[in-house]
């Protein structure tokens, strides 16, 4: 009877790994931006900040920026057709006022906008209670909430658009974390 039920079991638990296996990658996707995002939340609450900019390592005229408040990072990364300002400001510590002339006058086409709701990373889906990502540029805006089809786009393509979306984001974290710690 034992030999019986085991052979019958036996399946059984293969498709329950296989259907584990299965869960879609909305729900079992980490954030890779996380633990960057924290450093430097950390860094901008230990000296007071709510706001920090640099030179974004792509190009000699992009730059990147950020305001923080708790719970809540918004970056923005822009070609300016000013470069020669944007880094006088930058050498005078001028961060907020950086951030507020890529939000308004850089080039629009170049201009990227990422709202961390949580100050916590970028999430592929929304949890619980909590806000949800979005990512502005390209002439388009997706919200990382994980209902990929109010997007009309397949799961595939909202988990590309939000990988594409998180290495931008892991990109302006680092090159605002390195101007940050320049600074101390």
């Amino acid at each position: 009877m034992h030999i019986l039920a085991a052979r019958l079991l036996v399946p059984c638990l293969g498709a329950a790994l296989v259907a584990t296996a299965a869960i879609t990658p909305v729900q079992a996707q980490d954030s890779k931006s996380a633990p960057l995002v924290k450093e430097l939340t950390d860094l901008l609450q230990q000296r007071k900040l709510d706001s920090i900019a640099a030179r974004h390592p792509a190009a000699e005229d992009q730059f990147v920026a950020a305001l923080y408040f708790p719970g809540q990072l918004l970056v923005v990364t822009a070609r300016s057709t000013a470069p020669a300002v944007i880094n006088e400001k930058l050498l005078r510590g001028e961060f907020r006022d950086v951030y507020i002339d890529l939000n308004s006058a850089s080039i629009p086409e170049s201009r990227v906008m990422i709202s961390d709701g949580g100050a916590d990373g970028l999430r592929p889906r929304r949890e619980e209670n909590q806000p949800f990502d979005t990512h502005d540029g390209e002439a388009t805006s997706i919200r990382f909430d994980g209902n990929w089809r109010e997007d009309r786009m397949s799961e595939k393509d909202y988990m590309t658009r939000f990988t594409e979306a998180e290495q931008a984001y892991l990109a302006a974290i680092a090159a605002l974390l390195t101007e940050l710690k320049k600074t101390s």
